[in-house]
């Protein structure tokens, strides 16, 4: 597949946008929340970091792109421009990351990798490079398959005739997921090595537990649980590799967002970098640093993506985002919003976000934020003092 069929298929998402129902701003400014850098300096960083491992990774996620198959899906995606499907959006977030979208987890791996490439043999280094590349990418592979899968839509069996525009998105979304699952569960085999092959696969349970994870709507979309007092709201992260801990979670906010941040690809991300560490034959204790670090880093980059979109005029937030989990604990009240939809299309999100703004949700949800924040470069600075750690370091200094 040429660089033409790309423009093609960005060209076919553009034709018209996604229609959401658009809410406006309060009194309160975006500025006064959201605390992110000008889009230049987070593309200065990026290059930076591109340079210290040695090609540009911007182009690793997309790979995937460069098929023939993709390239059949992609004429079809043009048959269900202008449809309200979440697929359009999610192709628009595929080729088009926002800042707020941009988390990049293949660079951070290999960055972490490069960080104790030196304490590795010269006789087998290009090997273990080359398997901790391949793992970075089937790590993006597999998260972005998964958030592909989660754009699909329960039709009603009524519904299910004729040139139902929702059926056909649902099977290109099918589709499209399976082929990259497919295809890093593919890469994976091909490294030949069955203890990261099990790390990884730890993670795929986890991501597909937290679907079923707390009450749903039905369209399967995570809505919050009732608010409970007195709930502790410490989450401890285990290295272990057994199911994650869901008891007295629902009606914490602090537990049930990292809970569902951490079922929603936290884990995947720490065992990305974990399995870097296996792959360039470091400890135990190394592994579970690296596995540490991927998870508060993801949990500090959920944090602010959750108050930016939150902050947005245009787009619907998540009902399970940070802000909305601390307001409703902050005034369960607000609970009562949500409560009893089929469909959260159903929910008033202007008024909500309104009464939320009047807790204290939007500056808890910054304490979550430097919290994981404050971890993730405590543990990265374990690896020492080199240019990889510190590149890690302003990015996340700069996200």
């Amino acid at each position: 597949m040429s660089y033409t069929m790309i423009r093609l298929l960005r060209r076919t998402v553009m034709l018209k946008p996604h229609t959401r129902s658009e809410s406006t701003m309060t009194n309160l400014t975006l500025e006064e929340y959201v605390f992110r850098p000008p889009i230049a300096q987070w593309s200065k960083v990026i290059k930076e970091a591109e340079k210290i491992v040695g090609y540009p990774t911007s182009f690793m996620n997309l790979r995937w792109l460069l098929s023939d198959e993709f390239a059949n899906l992609a004429l079809h995606l043009r048959k269900i421009v202008g449809s309200n499907h979440p697929i359009m959006k999610t192709a628009k977030t595929v080729l088009y990351n926002e800042h707020n979208n941009l988390q990049p987890w293949g660079l951070i791996i290999l960055l972490l990798s490069k960080s104790v490439a030196s304490k590795t043999t010269s006789l087998d280094a290009n090997h273990i490079a080359e398997q901790q590349r391949m793992l970075a990418e089937l790590t993006e592979m597999i998260r972005t398959g998964h958030y592909i899968h989660r754009g699909l839509l329960n039709i009603p069996p009524e519904e299910r005739k004729g040139n139902n525009d929702s059926l056909f998105a649902n099977k290109i979304a099918i589709l499209l997921g399976d082929y990259l699952l497919v295809t890093a569960n593919g890469m994976l085999a091909r490294l030949r090595n069955q203890d990261l092959s099990y790390l990884i696969s730890t993670a795929l349970r986890d991501l597909s537990e937290g679907e079923f994870f707390g009450p749903r709507d039905e369209q399967n979309m995570p809505i919050p649980s009732i608010p409970k007092q007195n709930k502790p709201d410490d989450f401890r992260i285990r290295c272990d590799t057994l199911p994650l801990q869901v008891k007295d979670v629902l009606g914490s906010p602090v537990r049930e967002w990292t809970l569902r941040t951490l079922y929603n690809g936290g884990t995947l991300f720490g065992r990305g970098c974990q399995g870097a560490m296996f792959l360039a034959k470091q400890s135990v204790e190394e592994e579970h640093r690296a596995f540490l670090f991927g998870c508060h880093l993801c949990l500090a980059w959920q944090a602010v993506s959750d108050l930016q979109k939150f902050m947005d005029t245009k787009d619907m937030f998540s009902l399970v985002s940070a802000p909305v989990l601390f307001g409703l604990s902050h005034s369960p009240h607000l609970h009562t919003q949500v409560s009893s939809i089929k469909n959260i299309n159903e929910v008033n999100y202007h008024k909500l976000k309104e009464d939320i703004l009047n807790t204290n949700a939007v500056e808890r949800t910054k304490l979550l934020y430097s919290e994981h924040a404050d971890k993730a470069m405590r543990y990265v600075e374990l690896f020492g003092d080199n240019e990889s750690v510190r590149t890690i370091k302003s990015m996340i200094k700069n996200s």
